[in-house]
């Protein structure tokens, strides 16, 4: 598909020889930003050249819908991470067909999924930029340097041109399951805070937290707790909240994340986080608490979904209390069972993070056209497995997995929980590898990608669609409620 201005055409050409950008311009001149090789056809030069940064910038400045903007204050958006640089076309067409009324962040990556891929944050935005163009997306999108904990890692997001900033300050919430002492205490931050414990207790002990279903009058031991857990946390997320702003030169906006850590954030939890990081100037679209267990990489969700209904809704009137920010959903992909659930606990203001799935996806591909690679990836990610779980919610055991691929349903396999959750997490020591001929696995991998490209934009579009497809139900069913209570017909 073709995006167009009044002086430029342009687009993706995709084969098995590799991939380049096509620019056709009405005169030489509108062809100076790009890099490559201009030939004539009949009237109009074209250019020819390859997927470079200097191409996605000049596609950037030349396209205003090809630049990411931030979106928090929509009210349903989705986050589609690519590890590979080639899902861009299949996600967008998936919000064209499945996902009206959806704000798509297209361009999303952790800073730890780049590091153990070896990828730049630069390339990661180009490669979303070559994307919505291959497809034509004219819809806008977000871009989010997701899962940061420093300010190296913030400086890299805006470098390279990123939106959204993920701040995660979760290596700093402490163990308080079995009780906190008065070193505890003393040992919070209060420094950093702007605070003490005193001045603490007095605005918080005693008040009712109002949660609509339910109310909790407040305790000395319950914000104590909090303060114990998560006092560092919001030090910390204050601290790369600062230096975001200090150092942005662009429209930027952050998401405060805790999700990854062993622990359940209660409701006074979340509200003493959301109070703390208020009062210290902090401003977030999006908060993603630790909910209640089930939340596990590449599975549907485990756990007991009433459960979850009023673990949702409960965070979600907390937001309400803090000025009404999106409640995250991580760890989202392949949770087909409570999307629904999720978008009407939280009246549709949610935020829903996908990332590994499309790698997934590209698997299912390379088994059909490349048995011999995907087995090459199963061992790495296998052997790779009791090493790689450590960064993510996962519960697989290789011992309930095949040791060699030799007979086996790849299709079944890349569907099977245990062996679906390994290659979800190897992907680092499997992409980053090389074969007997030296070829890295990644690339090789993309090579086949490139060549059945249209089919991988075709198996990504039907499985991120039924992940949007509940959200933008439900959005427009908000829709429709706005509408008749003023009067729209």
């Amino acid at each position: 598909m073709t995006l167009r201005t009044d002086h430029l055409e342009a687009d993706v050409l995709r084969t098995a020889d590799g991939s380049a950008l096509q620019v056709r311009a009405a005169d030489t001149a509108s062809l100076a930003p790009f890099e490559g090789e201009i030939r004539a056809d009949g009237d109009a030069p074209v250019l020819t050249g390859p997927l470079s940064s200097a191409n996605a910038a000049a596609l950037r400045e030349a396209f205003e819908v090809l630049r990411p903007r931030p979106y928090g204050d929509s009210l349903t958006s989705v986050g589609t991470g690519d590890r590979l640089g080639l899902a861009t076309a299949g996600q967008a067409r998936a919000f064209r067909d499945r996902g009206e009324g959806l704000v798509p962040v297209l361009a999303q990556q952790s800073i730890r999924e780049m590091d153990r891929l070896g990828r730049e944050a630069r390339s990661v935005l180009d490669e979303a930029t070559f994307g919505c163009l291959e497809e034509g997306w004219d819809g806008g999108y977000g871009a989010d340097c997701d899962h940061i904990k420093t300010t190296e890692g913030i400086d890299r997001g805006l470098a390279a041109g990123f939106v959204t900033f993920t701040l995660d300050p979760g290596d700093h919430v402490i163990d308080v399951t079995g009780g906190i002492t008065a070193q505890q205490l003393e040992d919070v931050p209060w420094e950093a805070l702007g605070d003490d414990l005193e001045s603490l207790r007095d605005r918080y002990v005693g008040t009712v937290l109002d949660l609509g279903a339910q109310q909790i009058e407040i305790t000395r031991e319950q914000i104590d707790t909090a303060a114990v857990k998560y006092g560092a946390a919001v030090a910390e997320a204050a601290r790369l909240f600062r230096h975001l702003r200090e150092n942005a030169r662009h429209e930027v906006e952050a998401e405060i994340a805790v999700d990854e850590t062993a622990w359940l954030t209660t409701f006074v939890e979340h509200h003493y986080m959301a109070g703390e990081l208020a009062r210290l100037g902090v401003d977030w679209f999006s908060f993603a608490p630790r909910y209640v267990d089930g939340f596990e990489k590449g599975l549907d969700f485990l756990g007991d979904e009433d459960e979850l209904r009023e673990n949702l809704a409960a965070h979600h009137a907390i937001s309400r209390l803090h000025g009404g920010y999106k409640i995250s959903l991580h760890s989202g992909s392949d949770k087909f069972s409570i999307y629904e659930l999720a978008a009407r606990a939280t009246g549709g203001h949610v935020h829903l993070k996908t990332s590994g799935t499309s790698y997934l996806c590209a698997l299912e591909v390379i088994a059909r056209h490349d048995p011999a690679l995907l087995a090459l990836i199963w061992d790495l990610s296998r052997a790779a497995y009791a090493r790689s779980r450590a960064s993510y919610q996962v519960s697989a055991h290789e011992d309930r997995t095949p040791t060699s691929l030799d007979g086996v349903d790849t299709a079944a396999l890349i569907a099977a929980p245990d062996s679906r959750q390994i290659l979800h997490v190897g992907y680092g020591d499997s992409l980053t590898a090389s074969d007997a001929d030296g070829t890295r696995l990644g690339d090789r991998l993309r090579r086949v990608l490139e060549a059945h490209h249209a089919e991988y934009t075709e198996v990504l579009a039907a499985h991120i669609g039924r992940h949007l497809a509940p959200f933008a139900a439900a959005a427009a069913g908000e829709g429709r409620a706005q509408d008749a209570a003023v009067g729209v017909a």
